[in-house]
């Protein structure tokens, strides 16, 4: 096997089969250039980080806020794979509803929820290392339409990016070989806990980009890679809580991120991807914050709403607590919820279904699902497919 070309990001290495196969360097690159431009979106991204960290101390529940976020993210990253399901189908999979779209990539977004929790759980008392990269990865793939290519485990064979249907030959790019992915990632685990003073979302870039290029599991490696920039983030106490979710931003502008992903591989170009990485971390963290102060505005307005049509009482005003918890419900949940009878339940929820709080999203006569339109809506922007 002969070199075949070497830039600062690594080197493509000639393999027996006619391919040619990357093996990238070490982290960090040498001599990245932190021009002017580039400071300057560090210090916005900076920033917009720390008002997004603050908006969310005024929410009427952050944890609830955090946990439809962790929802919209796992969506977002599981259709920037090709996945279909809706924000709605997740939710009314949650509620035992039998929802419209296939169960099977709900499954995957539900894994991925799964496997984001347990990370930042592990992360309370662990390190970042390699095994919890893999125990992460085999929550994220276990018992999906993946759960075959062994979850929780480095490959052991040739992998390749390209088009449906092609050979190795006409790939797009060509991970490194698989007896040397676990040294390459020995070397990404050095780098991701080495207190280098590499600033910390810099960093959390350049471990996303590695991790892609590794590329070191069968399935799974671009949401294992968009998880990553969480757990970095939150491992080192820049993310109070995990809400930086890249996701969104990547799916919208999909195409220019396998191209900057590539011109690091082909070019040694890695400050225009942190470039991009930066925008997209100011981007979301307002998009964030736009949609933080969106709920705030809602929870006010509904009050409102409630006094305008004389529905009255701290029944009314918990069950507006508890659609930002449960935004599909039953008339048994709010009965148990409220602890109330259920005819007063019903009445509730039919003056709450009157003024267009909730809306009856099954279409039946009995065991009839309720939604909180309003609030879903929010949540959901950018993830219609």
């Amino acid at each position: 096997m002969g070199k075949y070309s070497d830039n600062r990001a690594g080197v493509f290495v000639r393999q027996k089969g006619g391919y040619e196969a990357f093996i990238p360097h070490p982290l960090p690159p040498p001599d990245l250039v932190f021009d002017e431009g580039l400071l300057y979106l560090l210090s916005k991204a900076d920033g917009a980080l720390a008002r997004l960290d603050g908006v969310t101390q005024v929410l009427p529940n952050p944890d609830l806020f955090v946990a439809m976020y962790i929802k919209k993210e796992a969506l977002l990253s599981s259709q920037i794979e090709g996945t279909q399901a809706s924000l709605q189908g997740v939710l009314e999979f949650e509620a035992h509803i039998r929802p419209k779209d296939d169960i099977n990539e709900i499954q995957e977004v539900l894994n991925y929820i799964k496997a984001l929790h347990h990370g930042i759980e592990k992360l309370e008392f662990s390190l970042l290392t390699l095994d919890l990269i893999n125990e992460i990865h085999r929550f994220l793939i276990h018992g999906t339409r993946g759960s075959h290519k062994l979850p929780g485990q480095l490959r052991h064979v040739q992998n390749w990016i390209g088009l449906p249907g092609g050979t190795i030959q006409d790939a797009l790019f060509v991970p490194p070989p698989p007896e040397q992915v676990p040294e390459l990632m020995h070397d990404l685990e050095r780098f991701i806990q080495n207190d280098d003073k590499t600033p910390r979302l810099i960093k959390a870039a350049l471990i996303h980009a590695q991790l892609e290029t590794i590329h070191p599991y069968l399935d799974g490696n671009g949401r294992m890679g968009r998880l990553m920039i969480t757990f970095y983030l939150c491992s080192k106490g820049v993310l109070a809580r995990p809400l930086l979710y890249l996701s969104y931003y990547l799916k919208r502008y999909r195409e220019d991120y396998y191209t900057l992903l590539n011109d690091i591989r082909y070019q040694g170009n890695w400050e225009a991807w942190l470039a991009f990485f930066l925008q997209g971390v100011i981007d979301i963290s307002n998009n964030s914050i736009e949609t933080a102060k969106k709920i705030i505005l809602l929870k006010e307005t509904l009050i409102e709403r409630l006094l305008e049509n004389n529905i009255s009482g701290v029944h009314a005003v918990k069950l507006i607590d508890t659609l930002f918890d449960r935004p599909i419900i039953t008339i048994g949940q709010v009965t148990e919820e409220l602890r109330i009878s259920r005819q007063s339940a019903t009445n509730l929820v039919g003056k709450f279904e009157n003024i267009g709080i909730l809306e009856e999203i099954t279409g039946k006569e009995r065991y009839k699902q309720y939604m909180f339109v309003d609030y879903v809506r929010i949540i959901e922007e950018g993830t219609r497919i």
